[in-house]
């Protein structure tokens, strides 16, 4: 039962779906009748527009193009009324709105670059053959407005400015101006190297600002060429003549030989700031200002500063030149160690100043006076070490005292010592060994020249006490000067031992040249010495009276002839002369003691004692005083 009813709504649903699918097959047939007539109906409508949508595309495309061409047309007119104003600033000149005047011509410079573009307009030809005319001489007028600021602007720099400029030890009004010169070179030196220099300033900085702008449109005209030679004129004759109130005069190799020492010295030491304020401010600051008003035109700008700094450098360095191929002689040595130190102490700023190729000629020039002074000054060394050797000067130093060749040579090697850095320096420019050995070798070659020289110039006194007096004084001298000096280091402890010595030996060789003969005067042959062995007392050793009479006459004629002479012989370091005659009377007053005493007696019991007794020890001793202070008076005998 329950089989038959599931079958039976089964079969039910079967129907109701068939009749379901009948009935949407008979409306997709009528949907698509339907749709048929609705596509053969747009097809007719389309056919029917097609007319009305062309006319419609043409009547846009005709107000596109009236568009574009109004607004081609307001352009053109806008570049006419552009034009015009244009024209109007550039007739009324650059002066006296500058700003004004250079925007101008950058509309111009615009203006030519539309037409340049837009030939195939019909007007085109004459508008841009007047723009470049206005173009042409507003490019002229900045060229005169160029020219007029910066000749303006461009003054001398008077030289107290310039003094201003330099640091305190190197002004005129300062103390240690005179110190590249003294005995403080060297720490004058050091005060330099950290010495700070203010370069003046060459143009007002509110004035740079409108050259520069004026200098980059006269480029942008392609006025380069113009615009070089008009920098360079003013600028150059500017330098020029701030150089020349400085004090700098241009002078030949045959000016400098026929001057007079003393105002060649005194030119080369203003050579030497001359360089100094040149490289350090004025070149300095014409460098600064080139690169700002020529900035962004790299080799115009250079060729610019070259060509305004060219005849200056070469009237400086011409002098340099002029000294060092001159005569070389001993004294012109610490001027070219001057002239050799500014060049090294300069090198640094020449190189950052003319670095450029531009500049190459210049640069190369100052690297050869350096080169060429470090030579001359080398020459001029050993020049002096042979003249030291060699000189054969006559004067003879008649009181023995040091020779003016001596202290010449020593003040010499102290001036020598002041300037080691540089002399260091020097010698590395031509040698790789150790410049502190060669400065030693060379200072060891001088002093043995001197000797040499000394011992020639010894040979010319007679009187071999003389001789030896001459040669301690000198030595000792030496001695002396090296061990306050520098030159110590140098030279060692042991040269200033052994050379000590050597003033010793010559004063024992003195008091035996000198003194020997009259103390024979106080021995007595058998009776033993005075002032070794001892005399018996009495007469007993049977010395007679007309011996002993004999022999005090001959002590009082020897001992007046010598401090008659040696009085007027000079030994200048007291210390020295105290030592010496300290010397002289113990070996003197205990031998004449020793004899007055023993055979005094003998004279004092005959006639006039005093005819032969004319001293006592204290009146010998008083008379040796006398000695060695270079009196000028003649003494009686008594």
């Amino acid at each position: 039962m329950g089989v038959a009813q599931a079958m039976e709504a089964l079969s039910e649903r079967a129907s109701f779906v068939r009749e379901s699918m009948q009935k949407s097959q008979t409306i997709t047939d009528s949907m698509v009748s339907i749709l048929g007539s609705f596509d053969h109906r747009l097809s007719a409508l389309e056919t029917a527009m097609r007319p009305t949508q062309i006319r419609t595309h043409s009547i846009r495309k005709a107000h596109e193009n009236i568009d574009k061409t109004l607004k081609c047309a307001e352009v053109i007119l806008g570049q006419f009324d552009l034009t015009r104003k244009a024209e109007a600033k550039i007739l009324r000149g650059p002066h006296e709105d500058l700003e004004s005047y250079l925007e101008a011509i950058d509309q111009l410079r615009a203006i030519v670059q539309f037409f340049s573009s837009n030939k195939n307009f019909k007007s085109s030809d004459g508008v841009l053959n007047h723009a470049n005319n206005l173009l042409a001489k507003a490019i002229l007028k900045l060229e005169d407005e160029f020219r007029q600021l910066l000749t303006n602007y461009s003054k001398p720099v008077e030289p107290d400015r310039l003094f201003d400029c330099l640091p305190n030890s190197l002004r005129p009004s300062s103390d240690d101006q005179g110190d590249a010169t003294s005995k403080n070179h060297s720490e004058h030196q050091k005060k330099l190297l950290n010495a700070v220099y203010t370069p003046p300033t060459l143009i007002p900085a509110r004035v740079m600002p409108l050259l520069h702008d004026l200098a980059q449109q006269m480029v942008l005209a392609g006025h380069q060429q113009q615009l070089f030679r008009i920098y360079r004129d003013i600028r150059a004759s500017v330098l020029e003549q701030s150089l020349r109130k400085l004090g700098v005069e241009k002078l030949s190799k045959d000016d400098v030989q026929k001057m007079q020492w003393e105002i060649l010295e005194a030119k080369i030491g203003n050579w030497i700031h001359y360089m100094r304020i040149a490289v350090k401010l004025l070149f300095a600051g014409e460098k600064k200002i080139c690169d700002q008003i020529l900035d962004g035109v790299g080799s115009l700008k250079d060729q610019c500063f070259a060509e305004v700094t060219a005849n200056s450098v070469a009237v400086l360095l011409s002098f340099g030149e002029a000294i060092a191929k001159s005569k070389r002689s001993p004294e012109k040595l610490f001027v070219l160690l001057d002239m050799f130190e500014i060049m090294r102490e300069l090198q640094s700023e020449i190189e950052l100043l003319f670095g450029s190729k531009a500049c190459l000629e210049m640069r190369d020039s100052a690297f050869s006076l350096s080169k060429r002074l470090s030579q001359t000054a080398q020459e001029t060394f050993a020049d002096f070490e042979e003249a030291v050797e060699k000189d054969a000067t006559k004067t003879a130093v008649l009181d023995g005292t040091v020779h003016p060749l001596t202290s010449y040579v020593i003040n010499y090697v102290k001036f020598l010592f002041d300037y080691q850095s540089t002399l260091k320096q020097l010698f590395q420019e031509f040698s790789d060994s150790d410049p502190d050995s060669q400065l030693a070798s060379v200072t060891t070659r001088i002093m043995q020249a001197l000797q040499a020289n000394l011992d020639g110039k010894a040979k010319q006194y007679k009187d071999p006490a003389l001789t030896q007096l001459f040669l301690m004084n000198n030595i000792h001298y030496i001695v002396r000067s090296v061990r306050r000096s520098e030159a110590k280091d140098s030279l060692g402890d042991d040269w200033v031992q052994i050379h000590r010595r050597i003033v010793q030996q010559h004063a024992n060789q003195y008091k035996r040249v000198s003194w020997a003969k009259i103390l024979q005067c106080l021995t007595v042959q058998g009776g033993g010495s005075s002032s070794g062995g001892v005399i018996p007392e009495g007469s007993g050793s049977g010395v007679s009276r007309a011996m002993i009479k004999d022999r005090f006459k001959t002590f009082n004629t020897q001992f007046e002839e010598l401090h008659q002479r040696q009085s007027q012989w000079t030994v200048p370091d007291s210390e020295l002369r105290e030592s010496l005659r300290l010397a002289v009377a113990e070996v003197l007053l205990p031998a004449y003691r020793s004899f007055l005493r023993r055979f005094g007696p003998m004279i004092e019991n005959g006639k006039n004692p005093q005819k032969y007794i004319r001293y006592t020890p204290e009146e010998l001793e008083r008379m040796l005083s006398e000695f060695f202070e270079g009196k000028t008076w003649n003494e009686p005998k008594r």
